[in-house]
């Protein structure tokens, strides 16, 4: 249960969603629930549809499925260490990542089973050529919401051309305002390009941009508040993200973790913040400046308030396999159906059959838990 008196709370773990993870967060009532709605589509498959009705995806715990994460390439130009390790990888030989056209049959699959979200993760999106095509293929699904998440080194040119494409948000990491920090974390040199392209998206039609941090203590959790004046400054919405066991080099722990609820009293000790209603399948817990400052905060907080009784996601990887949970033990070929001459319809078969096998949670809390054996590069964000 929480406490709500002067902003105090203490979390308390479980599958309830975020509707209950709200409550936790700040004693709030019940948010609002936002949802799009569904598009119809005939099919003829007794059993798959109720006739007039739209067909969506549901798991057996009748979550409603209407989110997609497509990652269209395992290679990136950062090597974060909350992600990937400081050697050289072995990245999926070319002929074994999914085609474009192969991407398309399969978003154009997802949109008619009536995901209503798609975002485009990587690796890095932006070093694979073709993004804003697909994109553009995406707009022509009419799906409603189209996102894309970026390590932002390429970003600043290519804003405008992402934007003609349809693009509608756009998620940036920023684990650091320190460029020397930043270098230690990303092991790159690429501050000043990624501060580029967050000021040439918020100089756009897409602000307010979504900044994402991902806290590691040790690293970079002393500049929490630093990260909130950003914010504030800036006007985007600042999304803070617990350190997750999806590194490559094996290192999490959770004293390595920087719990959601320490963000949130430092921040709010500083500038105290006023929730944001939200969607229940919402990872982030929203907050505004009380003050009427601009900008946002984000608490994404999955190790210490699992939100998994409301989740609204699968993800589909690089080389064309369906994780139905990002810390899935195992991974659901669809590539073989696709260059083996499966139809739409097997493909579509093949795709109910592992949603309703979707997983309660991640598991993450429970004794004997084992990561997935693929890390978040491999993944798709």
């Amino acid at each position: 249960m929480a406490e709500g008196r002067g902003g105090r709370f203490r979390l308390a773990e479980g599958s309830g969603g975020n509707a209950r993870a709200s409550r936790a967060w700040k004693g709030a009532s019940p948010p609002e629930i936002c949802r799009f709605p569904a598009r119809a589509r005939f099919h003829v498959r007794i059993g798959f549809f109720i006739f007039g009705q739209p067909m969506t995806l549901h798991d057996k715990f009748e979550r409603s499925i209407t989110d997609l994460r497509i990652s269209v390439t395992d290679r990136c130009n950062f090597r974060c260490v909350y992600c990937r390790s400081a050697d050289p990888e072995n990245y999926r030989e070319h002929d074994e990542i999914l085609s474009w056209h192969e991407l398309e049959r399969l978003a154009r699959i997802f949109a008619d089973l009536g995901i209503q979200k798609m975002r485009i993760t990587g690796g890095e999106p932006l070093v694979r050529d073709g993004v804003e095509a697909y994109l553009r293929k995406l707009t022509e699904l009419r799906v409603p919401d189209i996102s894309m998440t970026t390590n932002g080194h390429l970003l600043a040119e290519r804003v405008p051309a992402l934007i003609a494409a349809g693009l509608h948000r756009i998620n940036i990491s920023l684990d650091s305002l320190d460029p020397i920090k930043f270098e230690k974390i990303t092991r790159t040199r690429s501050y000043d390009s990624v501060m580029r392209g967050i000021d040439a998206v918020q100089a756009s039609a897409l602000p307010p941009a979504k900044i994402n941090a991902v806290l590691v203590r040790g690293f970079n959790e002393d500049e929490v508040e630093a990260f909130a004046a950003f914010a504030r400054e800036r006007g985007v919405i600042m999304r803070f993200i617990e350190f997750m066991p999806l590194d490559a080099d094996r290192h999490w722990s959770r004293d390595l973790v920087v719990p959601a609820e320490e963000v949130y009293q430092r921040i709010h000790a500083q500038w105290p913040l006023v929730q944001i209603p939200h969607a229940q399948s919402e990872t982030a817990r929203k907050y505004r400046f009380a003050d009427g400052a601009p900008g946002e905060i984000g608490l994404i907080a999955p190790v210490t308030q699992p939100f998994c009784g409301h989740c609204s996601r699968i993800r589909l990887t690089a080389d064309g396999k369906v994780r139905t949970c990002l810390f899935s033990k195992d991974d659901h070929d669809l590539r073989g159906l696709l260059r083996n001459g499966a139809s739409d319809a097997d493909i579509e078969d093949r795709i109910r059959a592992l949603v309703d096998q979707k997983e309660r949670g991640h598991r993450i809390n429970e004794p004997g838990f084992v990561p997935p054996s693929r890390t978040m590069v491999f993944i798709g964000g």
